[in-house]
């Protein structure tokens, strides 16, 4: 098997139409696929995938998924003025590479990373 990197990221939550417009003024733009059942962003090659789930009071820790950034500091602060909590303040990781974490409004952990090694865009 090989894996051809990341594809998708899923994230459930209670409020599918609260959600979309949070998400979309965290990306900056409209999902291209909106309906009851999944609402898809297409961010630089990448889904970031929106489902609606009652029950999604429960979220796991255990897999974190970072969204590429060009500012760590500023797209921090966005989160948090957009109504996101957090979880991991920004932080240098060594060579240059910056994280930070957040949980949005329904629990997800939503990850950022500024890394110079991989550019600005999607590789």
């Amino acid at each position: 098997m090989k894996l051809l990197g990341l594809r998708t990221t899923i994230y459930k939550v209670a409020e599918l139409t609260n959600a979309k417009e949070w998400y979309a003024q965290v990306l900056g733009f409209a999902p291209y696929f909106d309906e009851p059942f999944y609402v898809g962003f297409s961010v630089e090659g990448f889904e970031l995938g929106l489902i609606p789930d009652a029950h999604s009071g429960n979220k796991s820790d255990a897999v974190s998924t970072y969204w590429g950034v060009e500012n760590i500091e500023s797209s921090y602060q966005q989160l948090l003025d957009l109504g996101a909590s957090s979880m991991e303040a920004p932080q240098d990781v060594g060579g240059g590479i910056w994280v930070a974490m957040v949980k949005d409004p329904w629990g997800n952990p939503f990850g950022i990373i500024y890394n110079p090694h991989f550019g600005t865009t999607a590789p």
